[in-house]
């Protein structure tokens, strides 16, 4: 088949049999049609219709190595450094279009899958047939085009001890039964994001677990349909209020739905189960696979986008009321200015500086990536909605709605809403779409989403330091403490 339409991934969704849960109404049909998801499911809609686009067909696609159709580039494994920017700039069409705000967009997913497909000597480790499965689900997921989400973590019930004993280790979703045809999958999980008008449901490793007999049940690497029987999904309550474009710009178009999974024994055939029993391999899946690197490639093409989005955004608002010449606004841009380059000048270092993996994979230099993961999260999006703030100070909230513009004192707000540069009706446009990036709900949701999107940050720290070859540099300490002065190197004899 290859790649889909917009309207063909909504015509599947609305025809998927599902069980998914919002402010307490159990929805199982017409899913993209429902208002709390309805906005967003068109959103990715149009990430689909892209790919029809002929502006951006040819970096959007490549040519199927099984069936010769056209499909996404992120399914494409790269052998070469050219292979993973033609893979970035597929990246930065979408995520140019959505401006980073879609955490899920397909090819996140789809950049695991591939490094997964391509990782030949770690299935191989348990047993080849893991392999053989994975590399089939990737062509099944590639040649449909299918939309995906995964679910990371057991609920936060007890976090002082591991999964197995929350809930007397009847909470986190854990391998209730093995038979022979496939496995039972009981319990919980979460945060599965835009679940509810995925296709497909990733059940992946997440947190770091013991390599004991108690943790078995919980090591596991499998993948579900959203319409399979027992699986239910209970979502947040939604954050875009169905107020329209002018109130909400951003939430009306980018509420990635997040969702609870509960397991009620759902039944997972063999050929989706791609590793099982083996807590070792599922702390290394990551890592030793490549998928961490091409998931984060991906995510810091994202977050460029999202950096620019914030630079023109805080530089429209400064040039709407006239404040770029006060030098605070001035250092706040410029604070911007310098991510960006910095995201960007890290994305190409990760790509030049690659290597082929064992299996080929030619994978961005990973030391790079960490840092940029470690970086961002922490002094880069929990910045930006701040300086937006600082700029707009207490126009975010004098904000009449869309609705006070086609009401009778329309001239009221025309006299003392104007701005420096426009109608008081495009000022309020723009700092309805500044309060939606800093100040709203939505803008909440993006800054906690992106503050804990690989996880805690002080485990990322931590792994970030017990990952990286700190030794070179140590060695430079030392030759200088044992180097002689170069003063008692150069004396004049008597």
């Amino acid at each position: 088949m290859g790649i889909r339409t917009g309207e063909q991934y909504l015509e599947h969704l609305n025809r998927s049999v599902r069980e998914v849960y919002v402010n307490g109404e159990k929805i199982t049909t017409d899913v993209a049609e429902h208002p709390a998801l309805r906005n967003n499911a068109r959103t990715f809609a149009e990430l689909f219709d892209l790919q029809h686009d002929p502006q951006h067909q040819e970096t959007l696609t490549c040519h199927s190595p099984s069936s010769g159709e056209l499909v996404n580039a992120s399914f494409q494994i790269p052998r070469s450094e050219h292979d993973l920017v033609t893979r970035r700039r597929a990246m930065q069409v979408w995520s140019d279009h959505t401006n980073g705000f879609l955490g899920r967009s397909g090819d996140y997913l789809n950049s695991m899958l591939t490094a997964l497909a391509a990782a030949e000597e770690f299935f191989d480790q348990a047993d080849p047939v893991y392999g053989e499965r994975i590399r089939a689900y990737h062509q099944f997921v590639r040649e449909g085009d299918l939309l995906m989400s995964h679910t990371l973590i057991p609920p936060q019930v007890n976090r002082s001890v591991p999964a197995s004993h929350q809930g007397g280790g009847h909470v986190a979703a854990r391998v209730v039964e093995q038979r022979e045809d496939g496995i039972v999958v009981r319990g919980a999980r979460m945060l599965a994001t835009i679940a509810p008008i995925a296709d497909e449901l990733l059940v992946f490793p997440s947190t770091l677990l013991r390599n004991s007999p108690e943790d078995a049940p919980y090591s596991y690497a499998f993948a579900v349909s959203m319409d399979a029987p027992g699986l239910k999904l209970f979502c947040r309550a939604p954050l875009d209020n169905s107020r329209g474009g002018f109130d909400e710009p951003l939430a009306s178009r980018f509420d990635e739905m997040d969702a609870l999974v509960v397991f009620d024994d759902v039944f997972v055939p063999n050929s989706r189960v791609f590793l099982l029993g083996r807590p070792d391999l599922c702390n290394a899946f990551y890592a030793d696979t490549g998928a961490g690197a091409l998931m984060t490639h991906q995510v810091v093409a994202r977050t460029t986008a999202k950096t620019e989005f914030y630079l023109g955004l805080a530089s429209e608002l400064a040039a709407t009321i006239d404040v770029e010449q006060f030098p605070h606004i001035q250092e706040d841009i410029a604070e911007i200015i310098t991510w960006v380059e910095i995201e960007k000048a890290l994305l190409r270092a990760a790509e030049a500086d690659g290597a082929l993996s064992p299996d080929g994979v030619f994978l961005p230099k990973w030391s790079t990536l960490n840092a940029a993961r470690n970086w961002y999260p922490r002094h880069v999006s929990q910045r930006l909605p701040e300086i937006i703030r600082k700029i707009s100070a207490s126009g975010l909230m004098a904000l009449p709605g869309e609705h006070d513009f086609a009401g009778d004192e329309r001239r009221s707000l025309d006299a003392y809403l104007q701005s420096a540069t426009g109608t008081a009706e495009e000022r309020a446009r723009l700092f309805k779409l500044a309060f939606d990036a800093s100040v709203s709900g939505f803008a909440g949701r993006e800054t906690l989403y992106e503050y804990f999107f690989f996880g805690d940050p002080v485990r990322m720290a931590a792994a970030l330091v017990a990952g990286y070859d700190r030794a070179p540099a140590q060695e430079r300490v030392r030759r200088l403490l044992a180097a002689k002065p170069a003063a008692t190197r150069y004396l004049v004899p008597a």
